[in-house]
């Protein structure tokens, strides 16, 4: 049932409908161009979503921006050498300004770095900053996943970020390494035909796989133009993809944050993105910048005049490869010769094709895939938005630095040759011992690391329990010293006992009602041996009982009062306390 109150012609219907938009029109929130966009593509919610998000405060989170920006500077730096450089191995004899070169025949690339480096104004300070910008980006890269790592920042839900870091991460290697190849200069031509031999180690297929990289036999003409279609296009845009995805996951999963005060795993203590994090997001940016410059300006890396245009025949003593990339030159270097044999007609080069081919896939498969084996063995399937502190995850902070001691035992390998001319040392007695190194280095760290952070969780535990040692020690009427420990804050007490200690995963029965073995109990199995590896030693953070009862303790003990301070008589000292409070303790002899 309707009721009309107006009759009104059919003419007339839509009477008025105009007057309804332009003041629907004129009522748009954003006035100006912002408004102009808005009502064109709707992204004004979405921007000021944006602008309102709250970012935690800690210098640990600025390593992931200095990796931001570093990206960016080699970005643009690069852009700026691409309007110079030449792509080609056609000999060409060199002109240019650098006198001692004059009139030797290179190829065109490397004279266009040659005129980049000393006849376009500013073009070496540009090259500079390009090549320092890059290991800065490895390096900040590697330092942001050890420092998500050992947080425990990869759990849930942000095990899809930690696999694109991990990509990231292993592409800006390969895209260093096709950077410093492109001057063909005689280092970077050496690491080229390493890569052939590399490549070669291939089993059964190794001499086809190089044929289809070099466009032939090595050297070839194609490597240059295609590693320079690599290093400009391919590996840019994916860097680029895999750099927005991460910052998309970590808009949408929320920042972690540490604990703290207020801080739980439903909110994020800090400030918005605008004002505060925009205006120390610009300022940081051009530190940034302004630090690469100057060590640019002032330290030389990669001299390309001074090795000369890259020709098969010599071979460059010493040659090393950028840091990131000598784990592997120290792989070759400590694999034994006899893995090398013939069967069946083919050379298996086991003495290169591990160390060379597999070690990389194999070592970041191995960091992308960790957050799902510790899930594997925890069976926790919540969410978590606060970090860990490294000595509460005392078995993941051990498999850290084994890791991390693995890695340097292979990149001092690489030196090993230079070692030796330097501390006139054997090169065979220093091979051996970083082979030896590099077995039983990891396991003596895994070790020590997990002893010392279970100290410093008993460390923990205690000062929640007794107190902060104040350094101030009293000597009572029975004779006795006891040094005077400070009460923690609730505050200070909070970061001491908020962390969860797992226990051990015990293993149920593995037989079904009628005595029938249970499909899955060979993984329970395995999950509780890895249970009990992670959380057999744990340490439990005190509870309130156990606060209570050592509240209770002190208070029995307390003495009627100290006969002499063993720091001062007749002193009065005070002990700070937590959140500013302080306490008095007056020392006066009695007689």
């Amino acid at each position: 049932m309707s009721t009309i109150n107006e009759a009104r012609p059919a003419d007339a219907l839509r009477a008025g409908d105009r007057e309804v938009e332009d003041r629907r029109a004129e009522q748009r929130p954003l006035p100006g161009i912002a408004g102009w966009v808005d009502d064109r593509t709707g992204g004004a919610k979405a921007v000021s979503y944006l602008l309102k998000k709250v970012f935690p405060d800690h210098w640990s989170f600025m390593l992931g921006e200095i990796a931001m920006y570093s990206m960016i500077i080699c970005l643009l730096t690069g852009v700026f050498l691409t309007f110079w450089y030449v792509p080609s191995v056609t000999p060409v004899v060199y002109d240019g300004s650098y006198v001692p070169l004059q009139g030797v025949t290179v190829s065109d690339a490397y004279r266009s770095s040659l005129n980049i480096s000393f006849d376009i104004r500013g073009g070496l300070l540009i090259r500079q900053i390009h090549h320092w910008g890059a290991l800065i980006f490895v390096v900040s890269v590697f330092v942001h996943m050890a420092r998500v790592f050992f947080t425990g920042a990869f759990r849930k839900p942000r095990e899809i970020n930690w696999v694109f870091g991990t990509l990231l991460s292993m592409l800006a290697c390969i895209e260093g390494f096709a950077g410093y190849s492109l001057p063909d200069d005689l280092l970077s031509g050496t690491g080229i035909r390493a890569m052939n031999g590399f490549v070669q180690s291939i089993p059964v297929v190794g001499t086809y796989v190089s044929y289809f990289i070099f466009g032939g036999a090595f050297p070839g003409e194609a490597i240059i133009p295609r590693l320079y279609s690599v290093h400009v296009l391919l590996l840019p845009a994916l860097l680029v993809a895999l750099f927005t995805a991460h910052i998309v996951l970590v808009a949408v999963h929320k920042h972690t944050q540490y604990p703290g005060p207020g801080r739980t795993n439903n909110n994020v203590v800090g400030y918005p993105l605008m004002p505060v994090y925009m205006a120390k997001a610009g300022g940081f940016f051009f530190i940034v910048f302004g630090v690469i410059a100057l060590i640019s300006a002032v330290v030389t890396i990669n001299p390309i005049w001074a090795y000369g245009p890259y020709d098969p025949s010599p071979i460059t003593a010493g040659s090393q490869p950028d840091w990131y990339m000598g784990f592997a030159d120290g792989a070759l270097r400590l694999l034994p010769g006899w893995l090398e044999f013939e069967t069946f007609g083919f050379t298996w080069s086991m003495n290169i094709f591990p160390g060379s081919i597999v070690l990389l896939p194999l070592m970041w498969g191995i960091i992308g895939a960790y957050p799902f084996v510790e899930n594997f063995v925890t069976k926790d399937k919540r969410e978590h938005h606060l970090l860990d502190r490294p000595r509460n995850a005392p078995t993941r902070t051990a498999i850290g630095v084994a890791g991390i001691t693995a890695y340097a035992v292979l990149l001092f390998a690489s030196g090993n040759d230079l070692m030796a001319i330097k501390l006139h040392l054997s090169i065979n007695d220093l091979t051996r011992l970083f082979q030896t190194l590099f077995f039983i280095g990891p396991p003596i760290a895994f070790w020590i690391t997990k002893r010392i952070c279970l100290s410093l969780q008993r460390a923990d535990k205690q000062k929640v329990l007794h107190g902060r040692e104040t350094g101030t020690i009293w000597r009572y009427p029975d004779g006795r010293f006891e040094e005077v420990h400070a009460p923690l804050s609730a505050f200070e007490r909070w970061d001491l006992v908020q962390h969860e200690a797992p226990e051990p995963l015990e293993l149920t029965s593995t037989v079904d009602e009628n005595g029938v073995a249970q499909p899955a109990a060979r993984i329970e199995r395995v999950r509780s041996k890895l249970s009990h590896f992670y959380y057999s030693d744990r340490v439990a953070p005190a509870t309130p009982a156990e606060l209570e009862a050592a509240h209770h303790e002190h208070d029995h003990d307390e003495p009627a009062g100290p006969l002499e301070e063993i720091h001062g008589v007749g002193e009065e000292q005070e002990i700070e306390s937590g959140a500013g409070r302080r306490e008095t303790i007056k020392a006066d002899k009695q007689l």
